[in-house]
């Protein structure tokens, strides 16, 4: 069972997690946080205790939040054919990488550390590999997929590609054109979506385009 989070608390993290997209997580102080959310200081510190206990908070909510609305998103195109399927769901997640692009480094310190965040993710990442796994039989079974490959794998590749894009900015810019960091983002997960359509459909030997 996830963490439940009152009103009060969702309203912050709301606000903290839009100034800490926009500013960083050095450059977003907690008074930054405060102003904006109108509260009183102290009220950071009465419900988290700090602003990098905050930021654990505020991923915790994050996975929670994404995991219900891909539920919720895989309920919705249930009924399509299974290479719509499968478009969607590696377009989904590369979206929620690129949005929340900002907390990749704070996860990969904090996850050596924490053992229900390892745990949190670990129940996102299986859910994600349960509704690969469908639209894999499903092709399977009417014969659009030539090919089962492993949905854990699948999941792996569309993870690895994505954060090995967020994280090389320098190595990808040069290959990708851009004159903002808004329209290298736009660009970047357009370049990365091509990519892993192209290899994962390949893996499947869907060749009906």
């Amino acid at each position: 069972m996830g963490k439940k989070f009152t009103d009060k608390q969702i309203h912050i993290l709301n606000v903290a997690e839009e100034l800490i997209a926009n500013k960083g997580f050095e450059g977003t102080s907690v008074r930054d946080i405060s102003a904006k959310a109108q509260i009183n200081v102290a009220m950071i510190s009465y419900y988290f205790g700090s602003k990098e206990k905050m930021m654990f908070h505020l991923y915790h909510f994050r996975v929670q939040r994404t995991r219900e609305h891909f539920a919720e998103f895989s309920e919705t195109i249930k009924d399509g054919k299974p290479e719509m399927q499968m478009r969607e769901i590696i377009k989904y997640i590369v979206s929620q990488l690129f949005k929340y692009a900002y907390f990749h480094g704070f996860v990969s310190q904090e996850l050596r550390q924490n053992e229900h965040l390892k745990q949190e993710l670990l129940a996102f990442y299986q859910f994600c590999v349960m509704k690969i796994d469908e639209v894999l039989k499903k092709g399977i079974a009417s014969g659009v997929f030539t090919f089962a490959p492993k949905p854990e794998d699948i999941l792996s590749l569309i993870l690895g590609t994505t954060l090995f894009t967020i994280r090389n900015r320098n190595f990808i810019e040069l290959y990708v054109r851009s004159n903002t960091d808004q329209n290298y983002n736009k660009e970047a997960e357009k370049k990365v979506k091509a990519s892993i359509m192209l290899t994962v459909f390949a893996l499947l030997g869907f060749a009906h385009e």
